[in-house]
């Protein structure tokens, strides 16, 4: 089965998943839309796109288009879904949803009505290791699970042009972390506490966000959860997970360029981590991708659906309650 389908948004994650998607068997992409497509025509062309269009209902009104990739900016997705679904297209959405949790759930009810499939970009679910993690404990063979820990780390700050209109450091950046707390532990946040500041560049304090953070979260089954995130770390993209449980501990650690260890008397030394998430994260970049065309082809249930979309929102939205007035907030 061949799947037409249109790109909205032409960015960096935009173009990552074009040329994930261009050589797919089951994949035609048709459409390309972009604001600045004009600038993009060698790179469309040699992609074998074949149209390319400013105005993304080109492609949500054409008849022969079965499914949109959302990479546009996030104040545009709401309205991108709500139109997909009315046109009945199947939709993969980057995150966040929305800036607001009432945005996002009108967007989760369009979806529902529609009866499309909404699959998230939260990538970090394909990873292969904390895909292991995550089946290891479905199995219970850690047992009962105490306390899980996330550490989240970017190599350098975005422009404060950017996180002006990010939705802040808990939406942007820690939201993956609270996505990846609920697939690992399997069940609901039932309280956070958060605490951060800008420590790495103060300038962003005066956009009202923060670039350093300690997040506890609760679940509902008594298990604790602590997730680090910053947004400098000089020595790389840093990403680690680490659970204890009744019959042990099981962690995954940050996966270096290359395996070497050089031995010398004056030290022992390994490559740094990957600079950043495009190179950690490539072949989830693609597995999350695939899911997304086999839950169409295969009439099967998205594995990162809208609703979890909105569930790390709510922990996201929580959060920053919680740093605004230095209280645990309760779900």
């Amino acid at each position: 089965m061949k799947l037409t389908v249109g790109v909205i948004g032409a960015g960096r994650i935009g173009q990552l998943h074009i040329e994930n998607l261009r050589h797919h068997p089951n994949i035609h992409i048709k459409w390309i839309s972009d604001l600045y497509c004009e600038k993009l025509q060698g790179w469309i062309q040699k992609c074998g796109i074949e149209k390319s269009t400013k105005n993304h209902m080109d492609i949500i009104n054409d008849p022969e288009v079965d499914a949109v990739i959302i990479c546009s900016p996030t104040d545009t997705h709401v309205d991108i879904i709500k139109s997909a679904c009315e046109q009945g297209k199947h939709i993969f959405c980057e995150k966040p949803i929305s800036l607001t949790l009432e945005a996002s759930s009108e967007a989760v009810e369009a979806v529902q009505k529609a009866g499309v499939k909404l699959q998230m970009g939260f990538n970090r679910r394909f990873d292969r290791n904390f895909a292991q993690v995550h089946n290891y404990l479905k199995a219970h063979r850690l047992g009962a699970v105490q306390s899980l820990r996330i550490t989240s780390r970017d190599p350098e700050p975005p422009p404060l042009a950017y996180i002006e209109h990010s939705g802040g450091l808990f939406m942007d950046m820690s939201i993956h972390d609270f996505d990846m707390a609920r697939y690992l532990m399997q069940c609901e946040v039932t309280e956070v506490y958060a605490q951060g500041a800008a420590l790495v560049n103060p300038e962003i304090k005066t956009v009202g966000d923060i670039d350093t953070a300690v997040i506890t979260l609760t679940f509902e089954n008594g298990a604790m959860c602590v997730i680090e995130n910053c947004r400098r770390s000089v020595y790389g993209y840093d990403q680690r997970v680490e659970v204890l449980g009744d019959k042990g501990m099981i962690s995954v650690g940050n996966e270096n360029t290359n395996t070497l260890t050089i031995a010398s008397a004056e030290n022992i030394a390994q490559d740094n981590p990957p600079h950043f998430f495009l190179e950690r994260y490539q072949q989830a970049y693609k597995d999350e991708m695939e899911a997304f065309i086999q839950a169409i082809i295969e009439n099967q249930d998205v594995r990162c659906s809208i609703e979890d979309g909105l569930n790390a929102q709510q922990i996201a939205v929580a959060c920053k309650t919680s740093l605004e007035t230095g209280q645990p907030v309760k779900f």
